[in-house]
């Protein structure tokens, strides 16, 4: 039974939401049928005192079935769906008696959508709980009335973060913004409150349903409200560049809504919400960041039967940008952390960096100062090796350069206990290589972070020829016990992340030598989904960094015999660090120059320095060589062994490097472009400018054999 109907001696329903062989409460076709039967049976029994909505899960009701809103294609269908479940909250909230909700636990999506649909709300006090409307982030709107509902309780303005970013809030801040009517301290005093409540109110309803009703801050026509209405569709395309089709669906549901009955704005939601779960942006977004991440956070890519290792004790070599941000997301996750410099003083200012960074969440609320101390005091700074005896996992985080590694790696291994693990945080320089400067190869793991640490929720873990599977989970949950989300690959040189995101700023400075305009290399860039043009994000990761990593490259085939690396746009970038001296955004001068004062702009001399050399591209061809060279380069690592599962590679793109997300990552692009078109576009794209555009026998076979990655 998926809602148990209860009547109490007080003449009170109690409708329990307790789907059968589920952890959770979703909304299925089984519970919106349950629910609809349960409306009718409250509709033809005598009537109750009044309804209480209750859960036997440990949350509320955790939003739609999403391998049911995959599923969805027809527009008609989906439109169905989302109409018969209005009409049973609508026949729920209309009912003439006092309806709550009991909210035990977490309420998204459309579990907070049948929240609303109740006239009072009532939460248990527990700052882990969350409610809220998150479809915006899996490319969907909320189609059971939550745009309706929360605009006529809001207001358009105050809805807006709650609609169109998916904000969603603890019950404290429900209460402070009028989503929740009251909390209590347990789940034991949540029934017996929300009984105390209808008994106190012989009948209810919504404020939208009552006499003299105005839409709170007023309509969109009010002076309040027309210069918002009338900006707010061009901020969000500047934003999204039409990429995302949700956000604007919401606001025009909001807007259009606002205008007319309830009736009327809750079947305008419908049509938006057929519209964009049937698009390809909601399908890829819910394949990507649903399904895909969940497979990840499963551990999916962790080797099985290893029992699970928690790090007790740190240990940091290098308290730059790199190592003070894993000593601080450490320490925060509760563990104990050793952080060595060169000397106690270096250490010591990576520690100072890490105190600014607790006093920025002391600042916002996030932590209290005791909780700051008892961070910095798990915090221990050295300048000596030997005080990394009693670490469990140790992670190099020093420059990147061989020589400097294998001298910290053989010090440091030597004072190590025997199940030790080492792990290295180099971008580039293949494990396998590094493992060898130790005595314990099996023992040896890259632990690739992002920068800036704090912010970044990729890991890259990277399996080193010789690395054990202990090894290899070890470092899995470590990464899991900070907080981020891990990807595992095996080694090559540049991994899989930084191997494919340097095909996306080659590809930029390739366009810069053929002459086409650098401003519409940027904006190319950002139009295609990327959070940064390429000529940018190279100035942040650093021209010289880049240089000298491909210089290590070059040196590297020599010695192995092989051909050494080569791009067009590698000679844009020896001639902005060898003979320009413009290595990046650090040092105040790369493609954009970076005033003290004001914003950054492109260097006035490129165009100079790059003259047109032949025909203008469009800004569409421009987008699809950026990012067909990504989702070549992906597939070339997936045929390789480099990347072995498609939930780490579209992941670890969009989380590692800020592939398009509402293309759900470099393999689904693939997918989403068709595999057969793509094979065909890509031929044509190497006929044009050679052969990185050249399509791998995996991709052909694929398209011949009409498969899809999965």
């Amino acid at each position: 039974m998926v809602i148990r109907f209860e009547r109490t001696q007080d003449d009170i329903v109690v409708l329990t939401f307790d789907a059968p062989g589920r952890s959770v409460n979703l909304i299925d076709e089984a519970l919106a049928r349950a629910l609809e039967e349960s409306v009718t049976r409250l509709e033809e029994e005598p009537r109750p005192v009044g309804v209480v909505l209750a859960s036997a899960k440990s949350s509320f009701v955790a939003g739609a079935d999403l391998e049911m809103l995959l599923g969805l294609e027809d527009a008609a269908a989906a439109f169905a769906m989302a109409e018969a479940l209005k009409r049973t909250l609508r026949r729920l909230e209309t009912l003439g008696v006092p309806v709550v909700a009991a909210l035990n636990g977490t309420a998204l999506g459309g579990g907070w959508e049948v929240a609303l649909a109740c006239h009072y709300r009532i939460a248990v006090d527990d700052e882990r709980v969350r409610f809220g409307l998150p479809e915006v982030t899996l490319g969907l709107l909320p189609g059971g009335g939550g745009v309706t509902r929360m605009t006529r309780m809001l207001g358009l303005q105050d809805a807006h973060p709650y609609l169109i970013e998916g904000k969603q809030v603890s019950p404290r801040e429900a209460l402070a913004a009028g989503l929740v009517d009251e909390l209590v301290e347990d789940q034991a005093a949540l029934l017996p409150r929300a009984r105390a409540w209808i008994r106190e109110h012989d009948e209810a309803a919504q404020p939208w349903d009552r006499p003299g009703y105005l839409l709170p801050g007023g309509s969109p026509n009010d002076p309040r409200n027309a210069g918002m209405v009338a900006v707010a569709p061009a901020m969000l395309r500047q934003k999204t560049f039409g990429n995302y089709p949700a956000p604007e669906a919401i606001l025009s549901a909001m807007v259009e809504g606002a205008q007319v009955d309830f009736e009327t704005a809750s079947r305008i939601e419908s049509r938006y919400f057929a519209e964009v779960a049937t698009g390809r942006v909601a399908k890829n977004m819910i394949t990507a960041f649903w399904f895909q991440l969940n497979e990840i956070k499963k551990g999916r890519s962790r080797p099985r039967d290893v029992p699970r290792r928690e790090t007790k004790r740190l240990g940091v070599l290098g308290a730059g940008l790199m190592g003070h941000g894993i000593a601080y997301v450490s320490a925060l996750a509760g563990m104990e952390v050793v952080l060595k410099d060169v000397s106690v003083e270096l250490a010591e200012a990576g520690k100072a960096r890490i105190d600014r960074l607790l006093q920025e969440r002391v600042e916002k609320g996030r932590l209290t100062p005791d909780k700051k101390a008892e961070v910095l005091a798990r915090i221990h700074t050295t300048g000596s090796a030997s005080d990394m005896a009693g670490c469990d996992l140790v992670i190099e985080a020093v420059p990147e350069n061989r020589e400097i590694k294998a001298q910290v790696i053989a010090e440091t291994e030597a004072c190590l206990a025997p199940d030790a693990v080492f792990g290295s945080n180099t971008s580039t320089l293949p494990i396998s290589g590094l493992a060898a400067y130790g005595q314990r190869p099996e023992q040896f793991v890259g632990i690739h972070f992002f920068s800036p640490v704090h912010r970044m929720r990729l890991v890259e873990i990277i399996r080193g020829r010789q690395t054990s599977d202990a090894t290899l989970a070890k470092a899995f949950d470590y990464v899991q016990q900070i907080g981020k989300t891990p990807i595992v690959v095996n080694d090559s040189r540049g991994f899989y992340t930084s191997r494919v995101f340097m095909t996306y700023v080659n590809e930029g400075m390739a366009m810069l030598v053929e002459g086409q305009h650098p401003h519409r290399i940027e904006m190319a860039g950002r139009q295609a989904g990327m959070p940064v043009g390429p000529l940018a994000v190279s100035d942040e990761v650093n021209l010289g960094l880049a240089y000298h990593i491909l210089e290590q490259a070059r040196r590297d085939a020599e010695v192995e015999g092989r051909e050494p690396p080569s791009h067009p746009g590698h000679e844009v970038l020896e001639k902005m660090v060898t003979v320009w001296k413009r290595t990046g955004k650090a040092q105040g001068a790369g493609f954009y120059e970076y005033p003290p004062e004001g914003r950054k702009y492109l260097w006035p001399q490129l165009c100079r320095l790059f003259p047109p050399r032949g025909h203008e591209l469009t800004q569409a061809e421009m987008m699809e060589r950026l990012m067909f060279v990504q989702a070549l380069e992906t597939a070339r690592c997936y045929e390789e062994g480099v990347v072995t599962s498609v939930a780490d590679a579209n992941i670890g793109s969009i989380f590692g490097w800020g592939f398009a997300p509402f293309k759900g990552g470099t393999l689904q692009y693939i997918n989403d472009y068709g595999v057969a078109a793509f094979v065909g576009r890509s031929r044509e794209l190497a006929r044009l400018y050679g052969a990185r555009f050249e399509p791998p026998a995996l991709l052909e076979r694929m398209a011949a054999e009409g498969e899809v990655f999965l």
